[in-house]
């Protein structure tokens, strides 16, 4: 560990989000006396979020576009408002290098690493490049970006291969290959959504590993060279590679795979000069053998199952880190499972008609509660949920001395959280609880799929 160095806290954070994780940043904020700025768009006024902060400012019209994703709007509030950093949260500008840097070139701290390390990163194909002269365990691929010998590329790795964009993420500009004949139209589809969504059609070639689990790493970096691992997440419940159930540590790992993972994950992190708090993502084969797939440089969705198994807050370690301070914890202190959990997402989404999103007005809002229970949301009685942005609504985490009383619990709780006005994804999330691959621990990233095409069969 490094020793003890001078440092600057910082006495005014801008939180550039909305919603849920920046309700989750403010909190943290209060606790460590540091001032915090919302920022909101016109279609946010009411969010919990912008009542909760120190000060709130509105940066523009509903869109995206026009918000959250505005770089110059982002900045002008930030040093209008007196912030000496900035907390990206999750999603929209958080893995943006541009932003980061338009941050740092303001005179403010970004809340994050470094503007080279996301591009670095964020580029999937030099990430994979990074993990080979790391020494950790990579799929086989393409190793770069494919060009007009993508047919000879695919035969040297075999079938089935998975296309990849080489920038984005949430499954856009990924597809499935299963033979030869189906490349050219899978290639063709793959570079048409990543150009839509990304604005950059470039992609890569990975062997598919067949019923993977998608096992990730949180890790942590100061800016003296300590990195510490947490305990693994299962986050192979997902629907369309977006995630709807999380788990620590995952029922299919044992101490010995757990210790080679985060071992890799830290290995990766360092090799990169990486600093701050981020995930490591990997695929596990059913053999327990597992691959690098990618870094998220920024704070995870799902951050709040591995804050219960270590007892640590991320943001908080966020925060320190981009004040100079080195990591308070050990390697044995952050690997220690101390519990099980487990992270509903529960979504305003009418799961029974394809995942349709359900904007409306909350006309009940009774959150679960009790022992080992935390919901994190900006949901309240009377809030209208807008209808332009992701449908994500609470994040229901549920801890247990063992896996076997989590489950109990988690399905205690979904019964008991009511809400009103919308539909939402709990009686899906019911349904995975009385599934039995995953009461078993059996599942893969294609159980979701399965369970919905046994669901179709019996209508």
């Amino acid at each position: 560990m490094a020793n003890a160095v001078h440092m600057t806290p910082f006495k005014k954070v801008l939180i550039a989000n909305r919603g849920e994780i920046a309700l989750r940043v403010i909190r943290t904020l209060k606790e460590m006396n540091i001032k915090s700025v919302a920022v909101y768009s016109e279609a946010d006024r009411s969010s919990l979020h912008v009542r909760m902060a120190d000060e709130a400012i509105c940066i523009g019209a509903a869109p995206s576009s026009l918000s959250y994703l505005n770089i110059d709007a982002l900045v002008t509030a930030a040093k209008v408002t007196g912030a000496d950093a900035v907390h990206p949260g999750y999603g929209f500008l958080s893995e943006n290098a541009d932003f980061a840097d338009a941050v740092t070139k303001a005179g403010m701290t970004f809340i994050g690493p470094t503007a080279e390390a996301i591009s670095m990163l964020g580029v999937k194909s030099t990430a994979r490049e990074i993990a080979i002269k790391a020494g950790v365990p990579i799929t086989p691929g393409s190793d770069g970006i494919v060009g007009k010998n993508y047919h000879q590329v695919a035969k040297k790795i075999g079938f089935p291969i998975m296309i990849k964009a080489t920038l984005g993420g949430g499954g856009k500009g990924m597809r499935a290959c299963l033979k030869e004949e189906d490349l050219d139209r899978m290639l063709k589809t793959a570079q048409g959504e990543a150009r839509a969504n990304f604005g950059d059609d470039r992609v890569y070639f990975e062997k598919l590993v067949l019923n993977p689990r998608h096992i990730e790493v949180q890790v942590a970096a100061d800016n003296y060279g300590n990195v510490v691992a947490f305990a693994e997440r299962d986050c192979s419940m997902q629907r369309r590679h977006q995630k709807l159930v999380e788990e620590s540590p995952s029922p299919f790992v044992d101490g010995k795979t757990r210790q080679k993972l985060q071992e890799a994950a830290a290995k990766l992190i360092k090799a990169a000069k990486y600093r701050g708090v981020g995930t490591v993502e990997f695929l596990m084969a059913p053999t327990k053998e597992f691959y690098f797939m990618e870094v998220n440089t920024r704070l995870q969705v799902e951050h709040p199952v591995t804050e219960a198994v270590c007892g640590q807050d991320l943001v908080k370690m966020q925060i320190q880190i981009a004040q100079g301070e080195p990591l308070h914890i050990t390697q044995a202190e952050a690997g220690k499972v101390r519990c099980h959990a487990i992270e509903h997402r529960i979504n305003a989404e009418d799961s029974e008609h394809n995942f349709m999103p359900c904007p409306g007005t909350l006309t009940e809002w009774i959150p679960a509660g009790g022992l080992g229970v935390r919901v994190d949301s900006h949901m309240y009685n009377g809030y209208t949920i807008p209808s332009y942005y992701d449908s994500l609504i609470a994040k229901l985490i549920v801890t247990a001395p063992d896996r076997t009383k989590l489950l109990k619990r988690s399905e205690r709780c979904l019964k008991e959280f009511a809400i009103g006005g919308v539909k939402t994804t709990i009686p899906f999330h019911q349904k995975i609880l009385a599934n039995a691959d995953f009461t078993q621990g059996n599942m893969d990233t294609g159980l979701i799929e399965r369970m919905m095409k046994t669901d179709e069969s019996k209508k």
